[in-house]
């Protein structure tokens, strides 16, 4: 019974921390962009532009 007296006063400090941080990053702007990282990891952002010309590679 006296373990109770410590278990709950720190599992609502607990709750309450990770309350304040889920509330700081939606303000600060963590959940604007969620499918963005997504996409981008699909689109191909390879060019040849900036590579060093090879002569092994056929052409």
């Amino acid at each position: 019974m006296e373990s109770l007296f410590i278990l709950i006063p720190m599992s609502i400090l607990l709750a309450l921390i990770i309350g304040y941080f889920f509330w700081w990053s939606g303000k600060s702007g963590q959940f604007d962009d969620l499918e963005g990282p997504a996409h981008r990891i699909l689109m191909d952002d390879d060019s040849t532009a900036h590579r060093q010309p090879n002569d092994k590679e056929p052409q």
